[in-house]
């Protein structure tokens, strides 16, 4: 059976541009394989116009490093003419009219996208187990879980499934299945890639990144991914940059800090150990590193609870079986009809999520708890950048532990939240982070080092990560 796909994206450029493959023989190869690891179950809808699309593609244009790609995009984000579910049952029924400026991207670059990626239901929770669909599962150990919300991306890139997948990051939703699965998942700063398209979650934290193999792939993706887009008011403009630009660039004399919270007991041994391991190199190649004290990174979990809710029952309010989706029939009243819609349409942590959402914003309550978090919420940017005055990154392990056996968090929202507790600072405070492999633990299972930047300095995250990549 042919290997194309896992060949480099530069060597697969090189054989199409020679001709010996077409873009449709690597749709084939990806097909198989899909077919093949159906029980991985990384995707809810396959493209079935792929082929078609495949040798529609034309030319091979010798300078896109994308040209004939297959890539799987995370069913939250919208894909004309082709399901997208956000892998709930309220919208398993649902063709968007229109694609997601990602999307609109990726088509412009030529990629093939060969279908849409499981997920947690509307991105909710941390392992894809809240998924209509079923959770995905963990191509190295078929007994754990994949990570989540992106889960069924990480799923289908650590699979051999594509070579890229676009997965979205509200909460560490990038990053952590990318450390689950032994992935390079980045973050990037909020506002850098266009939100136009993706179903909102928590629209002041939710933002879209690539899933990659290795970091030149992960920051040649990103160079596709950004731009100010006039459709998002959120989005920025910057001056085109080439992301890949530091990578293999010698990292003496950086400054970076690990604050003393990542590596406290709440990391298991065999990770913190591995993290001490990556400092002795950096040390070693002359970096500069220094454990350091930060404040509010202990609260960023109940921020995150506050604040991320909140934003979700207000932006999920939208599911009502009026306009689009699934609607309840055999109701007597529009009431009737809102409450069955939504009561069969919604799974249990999305309605514990509006639940507790409602709560945050009715009356008193919104100045209680929800303008209170964005206080707290501005006090964690603030410390970042007190850090950053004086350093180039922060590192740290990206979670606290290996990706855990399915079944273990399902039922405890309170410990699906605490796997995130390492990643969501960063959504507080909007910076670019990346989760990098750097090895794996006793048992096989890999290990992810978290690398958080200034903001709009994903080129120096690269940087680091391309010199620990090489040797770990």
């Amino acid at each position: 059976m042919s290997k194309y796909l896992d060949l480099g994206i530069k060597e697969i450029h090189e054989l199409l541009v020679d001709k010996k493959i077409t873009p449709l023989d690597l749709v084939e190869e990806s097909l198989k394989r899909i077919k093949e690891n159906k029980d991985l179950n990384a995707f809810i809808t396959i493209n079935d116009k792929v082929r078609e699309e495949a040798k529609n593609l034309g030319e091979v244009d010798p300078d896109n490093l994308f040209f004939g790609i297959p890539i799987a995009v995370k069913d939250n984000i919208v894909t004309k003419d082709l399901r997208t579910t956000c892998a709930s049952h309220i919208l398993d029924n649902f063709i968007p009219i229109y694609d997601a400026t990602v999307v609109e991207k990726i088509k412009e670059a030529k990629m093939l996208i060969i279908g849409k990626a499981n997920m947690d239901e509307f991105a909710m929770g941390s392992t894809s187990e809240t998924s209509y669909f079923g959770a995905p599962l963990n191509p190295l150990d078929k007994k754990r879980v994949t990570g989540g919300s992106s889960g069924g991306s990480a799923s289908a890139v650590a699979g051999g499934l594509v070579p890229l997948a676009l997965g979205t990051d509200t909460g560490g939703s990038i990053r952590q299945p990318s450390s689950y699965t032994g992935l390079v998942g980045m973050k990037p700063t909020y506002g850098r890639v266009s939100r136009y398209g993706l179903v909102a979650f928590a629209s002041s934290l939710d933002q879209i990144g690539p899933m990659t193999r290795t970091v030149y792939e992960n920051s040649s993706l990103l160079n596709i991914l950004v731009g100010e887009d006039e459709k998002d008011l959120t989005s920025v403009s910057k001056d085109k940059e080439d992301f890949t630009r530091l990578i293999g660039e010698d990292v003496k004399g950086m400054k970076i800090a690990l604050p003393k919270y990542f590596i406290s007991d709440i990391v298991d041994e065999e990770i913190n150990k591995r993290v001490k391991e990556v400092i002795s190199y950096l040390k070693e190649k002359g970096a500069v590193i220094d454990i350091v004290d930060m404040n509010y990174l202990d609260t960023a979990v109940n921020l995150y609870q506050i604040i991320a809710m909140a934003e979700a029952s207000s932006n999920l309010a939208r599911f009502d079986g009026v306009r689009y989706g699934t609607r309840a029939t055999a109701a007597k009243t529009v009431d009737e009809m809102y409450e069955k819609t939504r009561g069969k349409g919604f799974g249990d942590e999305v309605k514990r999520r509006i639940m507790v959402g409602s709560y945050i914003l009715s009356g008193d309550n919104a100045k209680t708890y929800y303008d209170k978090a964005l206080k707290v919420r501005d006090d964690i940017t603030k410390e970042f950048n007190r850090i950053f005055k004086d350093y180039d990154l922060i590192i740290g392990p990206t979670t606290t532990r290996v990706a855990p056996l399915l079944g273990i968090t399902k039922d405890d929202p309170h410990k699906a939240f605490m796997d995130d507790v390492l990643v969501i600072p960063v959504n507080m405070a909007g910076l670019p982070a990346l989760s990098v492999p750097v090895g794996k633990n006793s048992e096989g299972l890999p290990i992810g080092l978290h690398i958080i930047g200034k903001t709009y300095d994903e080129a120096t995250i690269y940087k680091l990560a391309s010199n620990i990549e090489e040797v770990f």
